[in-house]
């Protein structure tokens, strides 16, 4: 199959604009196959000038349409992008695999087909939803009054995307950001500009959304995304990626006291009680560091076991890390396929050094793959040796390590799962559904799986406490993130 998201001789994407398929007017830039290092393509670089216009094409269609106010048309378009997108489903899988890395198995869920079907989540919202929220009669200051609640959509929204599961965060933001009202420009990451490029050829080609409803500029230049949080135009900013980008965006939006939804990063801890199988959850931590070579922010990095049981924790957690070996994404058998680039793999590979030399000792993995002689490949690692003050134990990797710590009991767990400037997820494992119960209430975060429970779901609320961000995405609270409050008061009827 030819991974080209147009029918463009060169194999380049276009930027969508206004309802037009454009070129970046920087020309194109190079993407780069990850498991390969070969040159997949091109896609249209925008520029300043292109991101321009995409929030001039998002205001005017906010402000002089009825986009944000015809509920029952918005729910027919999400309807009409999701039925459109299936029809596409396997030329957006393949660009995925190629594109991101992502091993096939995971296309069929959180990387591809599982957002393009939470789309009709939030269809079946907008019609649902209670809009007009009527509070009834009071008697303010002695003056009869009849009081209601408009839920409106907040206006124009930026959006800009990671490059670790670009379908999925983008429908998280493009899906209710269009069911609440709101016109919405979409910057993704430079890394994986395919994956919506695509989506906006299939928007202008086979959907009813209007021109300027939806607007995508690709770029090579991250600081195109940055004009998104200082453009006064835009009314919100929603931002996936990393904590330090996520305060300089926060920073950006404060001058025209913009609204911010941040989903930033995380270091979570997997929590392994005295009661648990250990075995089983060991190896389960195992396979979860793996999966997508351990590049999404909610995966569990820190593997917590009780001290008396930490040897063989550590030899049960190093036979299963042994068992999967980074390969080839389209091979149906693989877990952990390559890292996004050379720059993230050099990254993860400075923090294996860094582990060395904080006393820290490499049980399994450290390295690349001897088989593979091409490709951003490191080994599934495994790091012990160390506490929780360890940088490595403290720090976002994005690479499939995992640091494993020992815990003196229930409540010492508790104080090292929170012992981070994060709290976006985790897991608890033991029986006791009591000492469960109090381990989930004592932790800071903002999902939480016990014993192999998944808390992703398009209704689900999803988002982090502390340094992992600020607001919610998916579900009603996500939803809701897109929508003004105004209170209107009237006369009482006699």
């Amino acid at each position: 199959m030819a991974l080209r998201p147009t029918d463009s001789p060169n194999g380049s994407s276009s930027l969508l604009i206004d309802g037009k398929l454009v070129p970046g007017s920087g020309g194109t830039f190079e993407i780069l196959d990850p498991a390969t290092e070969d040159i997949l393509g091109y896609a249209a670089d925008g520029t300043p000038a292109d991101m321009d216009a995409a929030i001039a094409a998002a205001r005017q269609a906010f402000d002089t349409t009825d986009w944000s106010r015809d509920h029952a048309f918005r729910a027919g378009c999400l309807r009409r992008l999701r039925e459109a997108l299936r029809g596409h489903i396997e030329e957006l899988r393949e660009i995925t695999i190629a594109e991101v890395g992502a091993p096939r198995f995971l296309t069929s869920a959180a990387h591809l087909e599982g957002p393009v079907d939470d789309l009709l989540w939030f269809a079946d919202l907008a019609e649902k939803y209670e809009w007009r929220q009527d509070l009834g009669n009071a008697s303010p200051m002695g003056i009869p009054t009849h009081r209601y609640v408009l839920k409106e959509a907040v206006g124009v929204v930026g959006a800009i995307t990671p490059w670790n599961f670009p379908h999925q965060i983008n429908f998280a933001k493009i899906g209710p950001a269009l069911a609440a009202g709101n016109t919405v420009v979409l910057k993704p990451a430079p890394d994986t500009p395919w994956c919506a490029a695509l989506v906006g050829r299939i928007i202008a080609e086979e959907t009813d959304i209007p021109p300027g409803v939806v607007n995508i500029v690709t770029s090579s230049d991250h600081s195109v995304g940055a004009q998104l949080a200082t453009d006064p135009r835009v009314d919100l900013v929603s931002f996936t990626g990393s904590t330090a980008t996520g305060k300089s965006v926060m920073r950006a939006a404060s001058d025209s006291l913009k609204r911010v939804f941040l989903e930033l990063g995380g270091k979570s801890a997997f929590v392994v009680l005295d009661d648990a199988d250990l075995k089983g959850a060991c190896s389960i931590a195992a396979f979860t560091v793996c999966t997508h070579a351990g590049q999404g922010c909610a995966i569990t990095t820190r593997l917590l076991v009780p001290r008396e049981r930490y040897d063989e924790a550590v030899d049960i957690t190093a036979k299963a890390l042994r068992g999967i070996r980074p390969g080839n994404p389209n091979e149906p058998g693989t877990i952990c396929g390559p890292l996004i680039s050379a720059r993230q793999r050099d990254r993860v590979e400075g923090y294996l050094r860094l582990a060395v030399e904080e006393g820290g000792t490499i049980v399994v993995g450290g390295g690349r793959p001897a088989e593979q002689d091409k490709g951003f490949f490191v080994e599934p690692t495994l790091i012990a040796g160390l506490d929780n003050s360890a940088r490595v134990a403290q720090e976002e990797i994005f690479g499939p390590v995992l640091v494993i710590l020992p815990h003196d009991g229930d409540d010492d767990a508790v104080h090292i799962a929170n012992d981070s400037p994060y709290g976006l997820s985790g897991s608890v494992w033991g029986t006791d559904p009591d000492r469960v119960a109090h381990v989930v209430a004592g932790i800071r975060t903002g999902t939480l799986g016990v014993n192999g429970g998944i808390w992703y779901a398009a209704d689900a609320p999803f988002g982090g406490y502390k340094q992992s961000g600020i607001g919610r995405e998916m579900g009603v609270a996500g939803f809701e993130e897109y929508l003004e409050t105004k209170l209107v008061a009237e006369p009482a009827a006699p």
